[in-house]
């Protein structure tokens, strides 16, 4: 998707101040500040973003849908 969006002043020097404390470009810093916003949305507000979404084509890789509950697995023991 090519969308640029505009950060203010401020948006932009905690982006750029994060990056380099990740040492990482922008770019792949706002990449991962938005995925964490959608599992902790995810997790703390299930649901709520998805109600009120308008782009039901690709709910599976969706970051907020809430993470796969898997069984613990035990080990045999022989």
């Amino acid at each position: 998707m090519a969308y640029t969006p505009e950060l203010s002043y401020r948006g932009s020097a905690t982006l750029r101040r994060l990056a380099w404390f990740r040492e990482e470009p922008m770019t792949k810093t706002l990449e991962a500040l938005l995925e964490a916003t959608g599992r902790t949305m995810a997790e703390i507000r299930a649901g709520e973003v998805c109600a009120k979404c308008r782009d039901s084509s690709t709910c599976e890789e969706c970051a907020f849908q809430p993470a796969a509950k898997t069984k613990p697995t035990t080990k045999s023991s022989k």
